[in-house]
This record gives structure tokens, sequence and C-alpha cells, in this order.
């Protein structure tokens, strides 16, 4: 299964194939939904965290692209990274716009998922 592509991105908007706009995206291989810091206590700081990419990998995703933000001020939890390349998955952390390119020219070649803030 492919991962939906992001068609456009603004500040505040994601626009995603077979999903419509959303604020922040969670996405994997067949599917996607909008993503809810408030599922796991997410802040901007200690940022991304293990249990925001469980879903992720539980839908197949090998790869996984954590967006920083379009100004950064996202954190990835170190810890969560680690947790990633433990498991094997191959981990990418990139700025908003730079993390949506990647994640795309992924989605036809790999089972990526993702998690997309689209503004800070």
């Amino acid at each position: 299964m492919r991962s939906p592509r992001i068609v456009a991105s603004s500040w505040g908007k994601l626009h995603v194939e077979g999903l419509g706009v959303v604020k922040d995206l969670k996405a994997w291989p067949g599917g996607a939904r909008e993503w809810d810091w408030s599922e796991t206590g997410t802040r901007h700081s200690p940022g991304i965290q293990v249990a925001d990419v469980e879903e992720l990998l539980d839908h197949g995703a090998t790869v996984v692209v954590l967006s920083q933000g379009m100004e950064e001020r996202l954190e990835v939890a170190p810890s969560t990274v680690q947790a990633l390349e433990s498991r094997g998955v191959e981990v990418h952390v990139a700025p908003t716009p730079e993390a949506i390119a990647l994640y795309n020219d992924l989605t036809g070649t790999t089972p990526v998922g993702g998690l997309f803030h689209s503004t800070c």
C-alpha cells in the first residue's frame, strides 16, 4: 500500500490525498488522519514522543519522517529516534517543508509514515 501524498501545504494547512485539509498530520502506508497532539500529551518541548509514532509502525511504516514545524519549534525527543532505530526503522527529522518533500519522494517506493506539523 502506498502512503497518501501531501499535495499542498501552507501555514496551518496540509492538503492530503484522500483526506482533505488538516492542520497536523499522521500518515502511513494506506492511510492518514489528523494528528491530535492531545491524544499523547505532545507539546513543542520535549516534542514528538514514542507514543506519537506507534500508530505509524502499526500500519507497516519502515521509514518514518518527523517534521519539526515550519519554524523548527517542534522538538523530537532523542528517546523517540532511539526507539525507532532500535526497531530497525529509518528515521528522518527535518523542518516541515523538507520533511514533506522527502516523504512525498518516498511514497511511491517505500512503506513510509510521517508526522507533520503545519505551523511553528
